[in-house]
């Protein structure tokens, strides 16, 4: 063999192997891609169908559907911390006043945790819907004047706006990278519940 075939055959090798790596690092790019797109539009579904619950329950925070039963605006949240809110509400429109609790629970070596969302009322036992893969939810609670108040909030009856704070990121991380997305909004409690 010649000085120029060793040649060709070591430049041959170096430009397959220049090939065999792009072609792997285009297929990665493409495979985390698909990963990210595909976890986030599963990540926002769950998030939105979340956003959905918690806005039709804070709306009715102190709403009764019976007109003559009428709740004390002062007793309407019974619990209002960083993390975990729990309130009076008619949320089944039965007339039956339910105790709504959204708390959230982290399991040690995981980075996600389940947010729990409990109903009681005096007919059924507790019924918990369990939304996993919620990294952050949390509340910081304002009077009428806009001062935040400290939490956990001591009177609650104070309290006229709740700022939510929720992030939801996928169950497994692709790279050690988890796809995740955020939502905030700020609930002002109903005129008619702060008037009574």
């Amino acid at each position: 063999m010649g000085y120029t075939t060793i040649l060709d055959i070591i430049g041959s090798v170096i430009m397959g192997g220049v090939l065999m790596i792009t072609l792997l690092n285009t297929h990665a790019n493409a495979v985390q891609n698909t990963y990210n797109y595909g976890g986030d539009v599963n990540v926002q579904q769950g998030l939105a169908l979340l956003v959905n619950t918690i806005d039709s329950d804070f709306r009715k925070i102190g709403y009764s559907s019976i007109q003559t039963f009428v709740l004390n605006p002062t007793q309407v949240i019974i619990l209002a911390d960083t993390s975990k809110i729990k309130f009076l509400s008619d949320i089944n429109n039965n007339g039956t006043i339910d105790t709504v609790y959204y708390y959230l629970t982290t399991t040690s070596g995981q980075s996600n945790s389940i947010l729990y969302r409990m109903t009681h009322d005096n007919v059924s036992a507790a019924v918990t819907s369990q939304y996993p893969g919620v990294s952050i939810f949390k509340f910081a609670y304002y009077d009428s004047s806009s001062n935040k108040l400290i939490c956990p909030v001591s009177s609650p009856s104070k309290i006229s706006k709740i700022n939510i704070s929720l992030q939801m990121q996928s169950a497994q991380p692709y790279n050690g990278v988890y796809v995740s997305t955020y939502w905030n909004s700020t609930k002002r409690i109903a005129i008619n519940v702060m008037n009574r």
